[in-house]
């Protein structure tokens, strides 16, 4: 009756693909079954990553071998005392956890071709005295993240071709070719659009083609393997017609990883656009494809979010990016997104309803009246004018705080101000009022005019007196 009754390895999954990438750490048990009382030597778990090619090739009477290996990492540990010589384990199931830590750097992903294979593995082994070995291995699936230039491999790819017909018919035809990015994730979908301008007498049948090309390398010889992953036949074209055809490719979901990172063997994607012509040789344009693990998709990357960023030239709704006249001739503000912002817009001390008010609130103002005080010389304010439309202000600040004043529709109009006005005096009534006189003018058509003094006491009382 054998001792060792199951010998086995788990490891932890870190995900739900069940791939481990560089820097990774794999955890996992290695369980023993005894069915007596056993003596063992050692015991020890390895985690190791190996690339090997092979093929051979024949010329004349002989036969050439070609071999080539690469080793990218091996790591080792006991789960038994090292310098023991032998470790008495007692009947039934023992369980021993180990732990690996990947190395970082540039690790092709895992592969498995016809001519050459990349394996990552746990192997454990039991040794006793005067017994076989006892073995246990667990392929590991790795898949390797060290892309450069990841968001270039977004972008459009735009391609096109021409091609004047021959003996058979005559004319030239055009096609364009767009895709809507380069690298794919297996089970997204690849976007195509081909503009075809037949101006030939030949029917033609645009086609689109995802082909594999692997390349194994050793001792100076290479051979290559090229698979057809995904192929698409559209309707055809007439002579001396336009046509825009539109094809969708799905990658399939066991697509194994680009691999561009190994010296002895290469897995390379492209895609293929033609168009069959009978009797003619066929134009067509090629781009190159990346798969790349669903990790570093953008849908991933962006918690899932579909969309992109917002290409309008206005600011969000809910945004309040303060006050901003609602029309030239109207005398109200309002704030943006005041329709959905819970919040009331900030109320001054001096005049608490001039921007608060809705639009119309106050009367229409005279055409000259607001081109008169826009253009009349004075010292610059600091906040800027709420009024301005100058493209040199990024930033709209409220304005200081001014001193009440009242509209009156039937007051004169109200001459320019002086020429010169001090830069702490307040600021004068934005709106075509005056303040309200206990003298009755109407009734005094004789009299001279009040004088302007009258009309716009001066602020600084210092000043008057000296005049």
């Amino acid at each position: 009756m054998p001792a060792v009754k199951c010998f086995t390895i788990t490891y932890d999954l870190l995900n739900e693909n069940g791939t481990f990438s560089e820097g990774d750490i794999i955890t996992g048990n290695v369980t023993v079954a005894l069915q007596k009382e056993t003596k063992v030597q050692s015991l020890y778990i390895k985690a190791k990553g190996d690339a090997d090619v092979r093929w051979t090739r024949k010329r004349g009477d002989r036969t050439y071998t070609y071999y080539a290996h690469r080793r990218y990492f091996k790591l080792k540990q006991f789960l038994l005392p090292e310098d023991a010589d032998e470790t008495a384990l007692s009947e039934g199931i023992h369980v021993y956890k180990f732990n690996f830590k990947i190395p970082t750097g540039s690790i092709p992903s895992s592969f498995r071709g016809t001519h050459g294979k990349i394996v990552y593995k746990l192997e454990a082994k039991l040794s006793r005295s005067w017994r076989i070995d006892s073995t246990a291995e667990k392929e590991i699936r790795f898949v390797s993240k060290s892309l450069t230039n990841l968001h270039s491999l977004m972008t459009q790819q735009i391609g096109s071709t021409k091609k004047e017909m021959g003996l058979f018919s005559k004319g030239q035809v055009h096609m364009d070719v767009v895709t809507n990015k380069k690298a794919y994730a297996p089970g997204e979908t690849l976007m195509i659009v081909a503009k075809i301008n037949n101006s030939s007498s030949s029917e033609m049948i645009p086609k689109f083609s995802i082909i594999q090309n692997i390349v194994f390398r050793a001792r100076g010889d290479t051979r290559h393997e090229n698979n057809v992953i995904h192929k698409v036949v559209d309707s055809s074209v007439k002579a001396y017609t336009q046509k825009e055809v539109k094809c969708t490719m799905k990658i399939p979901r066991d697509q194994m990883m680009t691999i561009q990172n190994c010296e002895i063997l290469s897995v390379e994607y492209h895609l293929k656009v033609y168009l069959d012509i009978s009797f003619a040789f066929d134009p067509e344009v090629v781009f190159p494809l990346v798969i790349i693990p669903p990790d570093l998709a953008p849908g991933h990357l962006n918690g899932g979010a579909i969309g992109g960023p917002s290409h309008s030239d206005f600011p969000s709704p809910t945004v309040s990016m303060g006050p901003y006249p609602a029309s030239p001739k109207s005398g109200s503000y309002r704030y943006r997104g005041a329709q959905n912002n819970s919040t009331p817009p900030p109320a001054y001390p001096s005049s608490p309803l001039m921007y608060a008010g809705s639009p119309g609130v106050y009367p229409p103002q005279p055409t000259r009246m607001y081109g008169a005080y826009n253009n009349s010389p004075r010292a610059p304010s600091p906040y800027g004018s709420p009024f301005s439309s100058s493209s040199s202000s990024s930033v709209l600040h409220p304005p200081p705080s001014a001193p009440a004043f009242h509209p009156s529709p039937s007051a004169p109009p109200i001459q320019p101000p002086p020429p010169r006005l001090s830069p702490t005096a307040p600021m004068y009534n934005l709106m075509p009022s005056a303040p309200a006189m206990n003298t009755d003018f109407l009734s005094l058509s004789d009299e001279a005019p009040p004088a302007y003094s009258l009309l716009f006491p001066s602020s600084s009382p210092e000043n008057s007196d000296a005049k």
